[in-house]
């Protein structure tokens, strides 16, 4: 079915994708870094830092496995899991060593039961692997004073953080409802590490990122895997429950981005460069050109809006990177298919639980950095 070329091509993404996510894993886990001299990322601590890419990438593959199996069972042509390598430590910039993986569809997808099966069997796979890796993460916690070993200051008594400002990424994870749920029920209180300490526990953070990414792909928007179960669960109202959902996590993102407390001269300049974004992000909706125009001016003027009664609400900035690519590359709209049929009773169950899972997994504010 596939060319050794294309076994050569997608197992060398993978591999290097591997290497890369380990090397992040490195800077995450220890503080070190293969360019790094006083703290060199040496063999042994490589070798460790494979506790965080291995399952990390197995639940990536999982994931895109799910897709592909499912599309070679409804006889859906597709290619090979593609990874894409992506670490960032050449420029000192942070990175996870990934932008993660996909697959391509390279034939036409007729059923909306097929859309639906091949879209709901991916996060679901990956998901399950994900919630073994954290059950094994915070039931095999090593002893409290590991995280000494990362930060030897912390041991010193009279150490105050606030006193000793590093030249380091100060990294906070926001919680989400499932990882929320398993520290409460499964981790050891004493040995449990706050949030800004998880980057250092390779399968709590692998976890937390598996948790991230298949949020990513359950959002009901366009062609992502949520806007599949959308489409398949509700046919007729799909195309205004993806247009609402990508409204509000717009309007999510960007509560906060231009308040009425800035300098008047600053506003003048932010806030008409902020409307065209949003409008940008409406260019693929669908939307008739007067339409995306009324909803990128009305959406930032209740933006404003709220702003102004509540000068303490705050969205999520780093969500709007995400949402311009989906409203540009991807758009978020979904493609008709010949065969309209309804899903299955099973199928409906599955797109249920589907949903139960993006709300379990998805962090209104993931990475908050200081």
């Amino acid at each position: 079915m596939y060319s050794n070329k294309e076994y050569l091509k997608h197992g060398g993404l993978f591999l290097l994708t591997l290497v890369a996510t380990t090397l992040a894993g490195g800077e995450w886990l220890f503080g070190r870094s293969i360019l790094s001299s006083e703290r060199p990322l040496t063999w042994e601590f490589f070798f460790k830092s494979m506790h965080f890419s291995i399952p990390f990438i197995g639940i990536l593959l999982i994931h895109e496995l799910g897709h592909l199996l499912t599309s070679i069972h409804h006889r859906i042509k597709s290619s090979l899991p593609i990874f894409i390598p992506a670490w960032l430590g050449f420029i000192g910039a942070p990175s996870i060593g990934t932008f993660g993986a996909i697959i391509k569809m390279k034939s036409l997808v007729s059923s909306r039961k097929k859309f639906f099966d091949i879209g709901v069997a991916g996060p679901l796979a990956g998901f399950v692997l994900a919630l073994a890796v954290l059950f094994y993460g915070f039931t095999n916690l090593p002893e409290a004073d590991y995280i000494y070993e990362i930060h030897p200051e912390y041991a010193d008594p009279d150490y105050d953080a606030d006193n000793h400002p590093e030249e380091v990424l100060d990294l906070r994870l926001g919680y989400n409802l499932l990882f929320w749920a398993m520290e409460k029920t499964l981790a050891d209180p004493e040995r449990m590490p706050n949030m800004a300490e998880v980057i250092h526990f390779p399968y709590l953070f692998a976890g937390y990122l598996a948790l991230f990414f298949t949020a990513l792909n359950l959002l009901p928007i366009g062609q992502l895997d949520g806007g599949h179960v959308v489409f398949g669960l509700f046919p007729n109202y799909h195309r205004q429950i993806s247009l609402g959902a990508y409204t509000a996590f717009l309007f999510y993102a960007g509560l906060g981005v231009v308040t009425p407390y800035e300098d008047i001269n600053y506003l003048l300049i932010a806030l008409p460069i902020y409307v065209v974004f949003i409008y940008i992000c409406y260019r693929k909706s669908g939307l008739s050109n007067e339409n995306k125009w009324l909803f990128a001016v009305g959406l930032v003027a209740l933006q404003y809006s709220l702003v102004s009664l509540s000068p303490d609400i705050e969205g999520y900035r780093g969500w709007l990177f995400f949402a311009f690519l989906v409203g540009r590359l991807l758009g978020i709209n979904h493609p008709e298919v010949m065969d309209g049929r309804p899903l299955s009773q099973n199928q409906k169950i599955l797109a249920i639980i589907a949903i139960a899972v993006f709300i379990l997994c998805f962090t209104p504010q993931p990475f908050i950095i200081k």
